[in-house]
């Protein structure tokens, strides 16, 4: 208690709430959440740094501005006549970093809506017209969960054919799109889009921008449930995808994602559009054989058989559905067969890594959802001749199924025979250790307090030979 009360004086205070700020990507809500949680405000840019901006920069001064008038505010108490002048002035200084927290969020709050808000209205209405005379094919992919490896397979599979475009990175909101789409030329033939959701009717906007003729939703589960606070708001808001489509127009659905394919069969999105895909195939065309290891994954789908260096069965769904999207859209086989082949592991997501001494590094930092963490597990598991190793803060946003998506976690652990087990102590993976020690996990538990101390004690930790799943990483705000 006392450095949280001692760190308020500190100098990188004010630029920490700055941080915190625009880490929660100015929500405010988010904000007020993370400064409840903070135990040292000298420590909160943890692994990451702020990033000057035009809106962080001008947030910054105008929090330097408004601390010291707050502190001006409290001269007047000195010419109080008596003592009692000094002590209420003493007790008004302790109280201004109490309070300047909750008054920052008030200049935030005009510069977004008087400011920002018309400003991105604009932006995002001229790229609106833009794309509506585009004449090329517009892919829409929305799901609680991989996005962007669909995306990044897409890509790769069509361009072997046609000249495809897509936004760099996750740019999935309005305004990330919008300066997308200033980029193109009007050449491009397919246009490929990740519709992030956050809060309820994101995807419908975005269709209202994006406007696409093909969609994919990728799987439903408790990503961000923080947010929606319940999996039927989740599910309605991805599913706004399928109502822009109308059942007129291409639809395809992960079915290893049982929120997924269980909204979809309720509601009525199961028709002649609709294809379903999983690692059995897509709809009526059959996975009939598939292989996974170290080197990547193999399948037969109808009488073609493929080849791709992405790890794990749960990616043949994926490619099964990149295969037919590109069927429908008209690319020679020999080509479908090149870009599959092309495939490759994508950053931070299952991605390979073999140092020096022949430690195998599966880096899977940006994987935070439950079922990728199950295919994962999976994979982990099927591997024989090495010893495994399996590192985790566990997963963020699981709201109040956190404890029962970490238990499972735990027991998929012990079922898979992982070897040993790294966990960053918070305050979900005690959940994970309860969960291996109800499957009674006979294998080794050891506990760091920081990832970064993990990481530097694995060299110590592995010999040649081994592998280790480096799974999710916590953004600073969960720390």
């Amino acid at each position: 208690m006392i450095k949280k009360f001692l760190s308020r004086f500190h100098p990188r205070f004010v630029r920490s709430l700055v941080y915190m700020l625009q880490a929660s990507e100015y929500h405010v809500g988010e904000y007020i959440r993370w400064y409840k949680r903070v135990e040292d405000f000298r420590c909160v840019e943890n692994r990451k740094k702020l990033v000057w901006t035009l809106k962080s920069a001008g947030l910054y001064v105008i929090a330097w501005v408004l601390f010291f008038f707050l502190l001006a505010l409290t001269i007047p108490f000195l010419f109080f006549k008596g003592g009692v002048g000094y002590v209420l002035f003493v007790i008004a200084v302790i109280l201004v970093p109490y309070v300047f927290p909750y008054v920052l969020t008030v200049p935030l709050l005009i510069l977004q809506n008087v400011i920002q808000r018309p400003i991105e209205w604009f932006i995002v209405r001229t790229a609106t017209r833009l794309l509506k005379k585009h004449k090329g094919i517009k892919i829409g992919i929305a799901g609680s969960y991989g996005k962007t490896s669909m995306r990044e397979i897409l890509k790769t599979v069509l361009e072997t054919d046609l000249t495809v475009a897509a936004p760099p990175h996750s740019y999935n909101t309005p305004l990330g799109i919008s300066s997308f789409i200033k980029t193109l030329t009007g050449d491009e033939q397919v246009l490929l889009f990740e519709m992030g959701e956050y809060y309820p009717g994101d995807v419908k906007e975005l269709c209202k921008l994006v406007r696409p003729d093909i969609g994919i939703i990728t799987g439903v589960n408790e990503a961000h449930l923080e947010k929606f606070k319940t999996i039927d708001r989740t599910q309605k808001t991805i599913f706004e995808l399928a109502d822009w489509l109308g059942g007129t127009k291409p639809l395809y659905i992960n079915g290893e994602s049982d929120h997924a394919k269980r909204y979809a069969e309720e509601n009525g999105y199961l028709n002649t559009n609709t294809f379903v895909y999983s690692r059995d195939g897509v709809g009526d065309t059959k996975v009939t054989e598939s292989n996974t290891g170290l080197g990547g994954t193999t399948f037969t789908l109808g009488r073609e058989e493929y080849t791709s260096k992405l790890l794990g069965l749960h990616q043949v769904g994926p490619l099964a559905c990149a295969v037919q999207v590109a069927e429908h859209l008209r690319v020679p086989s020999e080509k479908i067969r090149e870009g599959i082949s092309s495939t490759v592991p994508f950053e931070h997501r299952l991605e390979p890594k073999t140092d020096s001494t022949g430690v195998v590094t599966l880096d899977d930092s940006y994987n935070g959802n439950p079922q990728g963490v199950a295919a994962v597990i999976s994979f982990l598991g099927s591997l024989t001749g090495h010893r495994r190793l399996y590192v985790t803060p566990g997963l963020v946003e699981m709201g109040d199924r956190a404890e029962l998506v970490h238990k499972d976690i735990g027991r998929q652990l012990a079922k898979a025979g992982i070897e040993q087990v790294i966990l960053i102590r918070n305050s979900v993976t005690p959940f994970i250790e309860a969960g291996l020690q109800e499957a009674k996990y006979g294998g080794k538990i050891t506990w760091y307090d920081e990832a970064l101390k993990a990481f530097e004690a694995l060299p110590h930790l592995t010999v040649s030979g081994d592998v280790v799943v480096l799974q999710n990483d916590w953004p600073d705000q969960y720390q």
